[in-house]
């Protein structure tokens, strides 16, 4: 042995990438092998920053300033440059920090309401032409005609509850649920008919009141709201689960 000490320097390196023109950070891996002007280009397709108008700075893994890349010939390896050391992009070209990531910046096209609507190629013109949505007056016709019927149907099922009569809760995707009636009307938080219901297990979403507004006394999760067509009344008797029995 000669007691030589051979240096085994990685091909590649992994840095974090800064620029001027944004404010995120990205980490790529890059050979040691390449020119500074070939890094230049590599990093253009990264920040977009022309290579021509990159001025760099190399920072340590602790983001201390070590020197500048300003020599063009030399080889990137050539610098103190390791893993997790940052790379900074200075733009001369006159692009402003944030500009391709603030579209508050981003100059938008406006056309008022009336232009648009005279408009041959629009989307608006387009659905108007092959009856689509609200320009098909048939089918919006139908279901406005649907919409109509169900609230008739839900008024009439709804004034058909009275208050206090057990009833059976039968609302689809849910298990079939027992109580009494305690509400039935409209309210504030939807509109169309509502039968509000006091379980007789802690299976509800409310004490009987929605939005601070209160409907009925309950205890908490024992009130529910549902539609008219979902509360079918009748003897229904509260199940003895037999809690009082030693």
């Amino acid at each position: 042995m000669d007691g030589s000490v051979t240096v085994i320097t990685n091909p590649t390196v992994t840095v974090r990438v800064t620029s001027t023109v944004s404010s995120f950070e990205v980490n790529r891996r890059f050979n040691r092998g390449i020119t500074i002007a070939d890094f230049k280009g590599k990093l253009e397709l990264i920040v977009g920053t022309p290579a021509a108008y990159m001025d760099l700075e190399l920072f340590s893994t602790s983001d201390k300033f070590l020197q500048k890349l300003d020599n063009n010939e030399a080889l990137f390896g050539s610098y103190p440059v390791d893993d997790d050391c940052r790379i900074h992009v200075t733009d001369r070209s006159g692009t402003q920090s944030g500009e391709f990531t603030d579209l508050s910046k981003v100059e938008k096209f406006e056309i008022s309401d009336d232009a648009y609507e005279k408009r041959a190629d629009s989307i608006r013109n387009f659905k108007k032409n092959m009856k689509l949505g609200r320009f098909n007056e048939e089918n919006r016709a139908k279901q406005e005609e649907a919409l109509a019927k169900k609230e008739e149907e839900e008024k009439v099922a709804a004034e058909a509850l009275v208050v206090g009569k057990r009833c059976k809760v039968q609302v689809p995707g849910q298990p079939t649920k027992i109580g009494t009636v305690m509400f039935v009307g409209t309210t504030d938080f939807k509109p169309g008919y509502w039968v509000g219901l006091k379980y007789d297990e802690p299976l509800g979403k409310n004490d009987g009141s929605v939005n601070g507004k209160r409907y009925f006394e309950c205890e908490p999760k024992y009130g529910a709201f549902v539609k008219p067509l979902s509360v079918t009344v009748g003897d229904f008797p509260e199940e003895d689960y037999g809690l009082d029995e030693m």
